[in-house]
């Protein structure tokens, strides 16, 4: 049988670690040619060598509109179009908040998470259009649903990677060019490490302590893994999806469902622990009231 992206060509940025990694094995599992950016050099190397006739790696800064538009523009020149873009490159940006907020930092932040998918999406767009339309996908964050996920500068930039794919959905579907979003919730990879300034060694072993505690924050019980992002894309790049664009797929593990009171039966409820009442009251009182409605 064929794969689910048989025949289509895929530029993945951040294709090299976390996420953007697993995305480029699913993608090129699934059939598909894959286009890897970063600007790790020598995970790039390796993932050619992996895949040697269907992986091609390109050393791109996002933030630089020369390296999207050269890296675009290798999937035409070493696989002969584009069909999917997955802009995916990114890190958590400056943690400084409203009181200490460094312009510079607010500034790279935007230009990263922000800038970087709206031009990889301004030199995909013709190659595209020559195929027939196209499928674009933009990592966004729960950090760009609600507060309290990620620092200010991230959280908005997220939140504007939302809105952003919504806007491009609107003005390229007569074109058969479908935009849609992935909001992430806690996913086990070196973004968090990453963010603090750790050397990226460090940061890849907090991933795996992420990977040991993710389960324990959310009601499902399974910590969040780079595969689970990329096969959200994959359903996005594949024709699977050919009637979803303009929309944000949330894969959270129900983080976002509501405070832990509302998954956690050991947890009270924010209004419970306002009245002052613990959670072992609060299981009692419900014990009390299944006991009394028994008899």
């Amino acid at each position: 049988m064929a794969g689910r992206l048989e025949g289509k060509v895929a530029v993945i940025t951040g294709g090299a670690s976390g996420i953007g990694l697993g995305a480029v094995e699913m993608f090129v599992a699934e059939g598909a040619k894959v286009v890897a950016a970063d600007l790790q050099d020598e995970k790039g190397a390796m993932l050619e060598k992996r895949f040697p006739d269907t992986v091609r790696y390109s050393h791109c800064d996002v933030t630089v509109e020369t390296d999207v538009a050269r890296t675009i523009a290798l999937a035409d020149s070493a696989f002969g179009g584009l069909d999917i873009l997955f802009n995916n490159a990114g890190h958590g940006g400056t943690t400084t908040g409203v009181a200490d907020m460094d312009a510079a930092g607010w500034d790279a932040t935007f230009a990263l998470l922000v800038k970087g998918p709206m031009l990889g999406m301004k030199y995909a767009l013709p190659l595209m259009v020559k195929r027939g339309g196209g499928s674009v996908i933009n990592t966004a964050s729960i950090a760009g649903l609600q507060a309290g996920f990620g620092p200010i500068a991230y959280s908005a930039a997220k939140c504007a990677v939302i809105h952003m794919s919504r806007c491009a959905a609107a003005e390229l579907s007569p074109q058969k060019i479908r935009v849609n979003a992935i909001c992430p919730g806690l996913i086990a990879t070196s973004i968090f490490g990453a963010s603090m300034g750790l050397p990226r060694e460090v940061a890849d072993q907090m991933a795996a302590q992420v990977a040991e505690i993710g389960h324990k924050v959310q009601p499902y019980p399974k910590s969040g893994a780079p595969e689970d992002i990329a096969r959200a894309a994959l359903y996005l790049a594949s024709d699977d999806s050919v009637f979803v664009t303009g929309t944000h797929l949330v894969v959270d593990g129900g983080i976002t469902i509501g405070g832990r009171g509302s998954w956690d039966p050991n947890a009270a409820s924010p209004i419970l622990e306002a009245l002052g009442i613990s959670a072992e009251q609060a299981q009692q009182m419900r014990a009390a009231m299944q006991a009394q409605q028994a008899g």
